[in-house]
């Protein structure tokens, strides 16, 4: 059975601290990096969504409305029967 000594939990801590700031140091170089792509990537996405949309739109000669749901108004939901009840002392 090996036993942990002073020294290999010194390094260790080292690793970790170094690993640490490290990672830290790549992630401010790199993250606003893949950030951007990500935001452009996304916006370029939604434009062209938007296009097509607007395209399939344009092509459309008519529109049809729904009206059966305008003319009935929304139905609230009835849970139960409201029971009266009086104290019997």
């Amino acid at each position: 059975m090996q036993t942990a000594s002073f020294t290999g939990f010194i390094k260790a801590l080292f690793y970790m601290i170094a690993f640490y700031y490290i990672f830290r140091f790549l992630a401010k170089l790199f993250l606003p990096l893949i950030v951007k792509k990500v935001v452009e990537k996304a916006g370029q996405k939604m434009q062209q969504q938007q296009q097509n949309t607007w395209n399939n739109s344009q092509s459309k000669d008519e529109i049809i409305y729904n009206s059966e749901n305008v003319k009935k108004p929304r139905e609230t939901k009835k849970v139960g029967d409201y029971v009266d009840y009086e104290e019997i002392d």
